[in-house]
């Protein structure tokens, strides 16, 4: 019974592992053809908006083909992870302020709605880090992952 348990975890984390990659990796190109939707939610503290969205989106494509390949999965996830983690001041900034939520027509409480997603982003990310975690996060990866996955598609 452990086996099966372990292998259709194995198989789930593959399905998502891929269902992340093109999801960062169409996120990550969105940058470059249409870099105004995320210099708008750019903090005015950044003064070169341009090449912040840019060096994103090619974390995020970065990221997102490194996970693909079992030898550089790991870049690749911690990649994502630091990617997440210099690009929250973007909803806080989107949180915070009418101008960017005016330009992309989110209200305020939908911008803290998607504040807090960040965090099981990062939880994915390690899980896809190595072959081997204990089962607490691999469980909790896999129970957080659709509907994480579910909310973004929403936005």
């Amino acid at each position: 019974m452990l086996s099966l348990e372990n292998s259709l975890i194995k198989n789930y984390k593959s399905i998502t592992i891929l269902v992340m990659s093109l999801m960062y990796v169409f996120i990550g190109v969105k940058h470059f053809t249409d870099p105004q939707y995320f210099i708008n939610i750019t903090p005015p503290q950044i003064e070169y908006k341009s090449f912040a969205v840019y060096f994103t989106g090619a974390l995020e494509v970065l990221g997102g083909l490194l996970i693909l390949n079992k030898k550089t999965r790991k870049a690749g996830a911690y990649t994502l992870i630091f990617l997440l983690i210099i690009v929250f001041p973007a909803n806080i900034y989107l949180y915070l302020s009418e101008i960017p939520q005016q330009l992309l027509g989110v209200s305020k409480t939908q911008a803290l709605t998607r504040m807090p997603f960040q965090a099981p982003l990062i939880v994915i990310a390690y899980w896809h880090s190595k072959e081997n975690h204990p089962k607490w996060v691999a469980y909790l990866s896999a129970i957080i992952f659709l509907p994480t996955i579910i909310y973004f598609l929403s936005i």
